[in-house]
């Protein structure tokens, strides 16, 4: 709600996106029959990464100000197919519509609406709203923490070798993609970011409702997070001076 963003000016950047999370699975599915791994418990890690806590701060932190409305947008895109083509992955049952009425995409939506009229909201009700948000990630973490407990040695190698396939198939697609996107120096750098990104959180909570290997998730999701001190450097170092 704070950032004015229009998605018109990152078509090219969106179409990547696009190509990541949805190549991903493509990719992923062939995998799983080779390894014996259950599709629906590797292709939801491998689509949807960590845009949120991860990304955000750390390309504001790499790119300044003026690279987070491409990183917004790339977070967006990637929550809304987490909230939708996910739940169906998991549940053929699952409605689009349903949705609506999870208060993460309720609020996505509403952050849009803001934006795209940029209306002002005052800081009275910006700031309770920012900080409730600030809240949300570590009480994910906190239950992910305690989901650890119960890793076996069998979850830990799945998730080494989940921790190496993510940022791979990522940064494949995106050095496949780059040719036809042609990203100006700022948005690739980006995307070389995103591409390189280890499984979400949020993985491990949606596994959970659907008690699709909640514990093998989350070695997944652990184990990517913690080889993302590799691979973020990795994406930094390939990213191209602007």
């Amino acid at each position: 709600a704070s950032k004015s963003v229009d998605l018109t000016d990152y078509l090219p950047l969106t179409i990547g996106t696009l190509g990541i999370i949805l190549g991903s699975a493509v990719l992923t599915w062939p995998i799983c029959q080779l390894t014996g791994i259950q599709p629906k418990t590797l292709i939801p890690p491998m689509m949807f990464t960590n845009t949120g806590n991860l990304a955000l701060p750390l390309v504001l932190l790499a790119f300044g100000e003026a690279a987070m409305p491409a990183m917004i947008v790339i977070f967006i895109i990637s929550m809304f197919l987490h909230f939708t083509l996910g739940f169906y992955i998991l549940d053929r049952r699952a409605k689009v519509l349903n949705a609506l009425s999870i208060p993460t995409i309720f609020a996505t939506f509403a952050g849009l609406f803001v934006g795209f009229t940029h209306t002002h909201i005052p800081d009275i009700a910006l700031i309770p709203l920012d900080m409730l948000g600030q809240i949300v990630i570590p009480l994910v973490l906190f239950a992910l923490g305690v989901r650890m407990q119960d890793v076996s040695t069998n979850d830990f190698g799945t998730g080494l070798f989940a921790a190496i396939l993510c940022p791979v198939l990522g940064l494949g697609i995106a050095f496949a993609l780059q040719p036809l996107l042609q990203l100006d120096p700022l948005q690739w750098s980006v995307f070389l970011v995103f591409a390189a990104l280890p499984p979400g959180v949020l993985n491990y909570m949606i596994a959970e409702r659907y008690n699709q290997e909640p514990t093998r998730v989350a070695s997944i999701v652990l184990i990517g997070n913690i080889g993302a001190i590799v691979w973020m450097p990795l994406a930094l170092a390939l990213a191209p001076p602007f």
